[in-house]
């Protein structure tokens, strides 16, 4: 059993350093990041933002951003959920319920998983 902490450690270690590589601008905005849970055997882990992230307007695409590029860097990890403590919903990542954000300008279309891509 050490061993699987020790690789459970060192997994939860490499989350967190992937959060401040990648994405300084959540605490240099007033925002957090913390690991809820991490689920070896089903390859996922379940990340809080906290702070300014709940009720940001730009949240959600910092959301769609942490799940594409942590797939890619962290081979264990094969889905991430996200929420932002905005509003208690079903835990989609958008702060509750199953509402995407929408842009000016922008058409829905339904059967586009994506999301909108953020800026960094």
């Amino acid at each position: 059993m050490s061993t699987e902490s020790a690789d459970g450690d060192d997994l939860n270690d490499r989350i967190t350093n992937f959060l401040r590589r990648n994405f300084p601008q959540i605490q240099m905005h007033g925002g957090s990041a913390a690991i809820q849970n991490i689920d070896r055997e089903e390859g996922s882990v379940t990340i809080q933002l906290g702070g300014a992230c709940s009720g940001c307007g730009i949240s959600p695409m910092t959301i769609q951003a942490i799940k594409s590029r942590m797939t890619k860097e962290i081979p264990e990890i094969s889905t991430v959920h996200a929420e932002t403590g905005a509003a208690s919903g079903a835990g989609d990542g958008m702060g509750g319920g199953n509402v995407s954000p929408s842009f000016p300008g922008e058409s829905s279309s339904s059967g586009d998983d994506e999301g909108p891509q953020a800026p960094f």
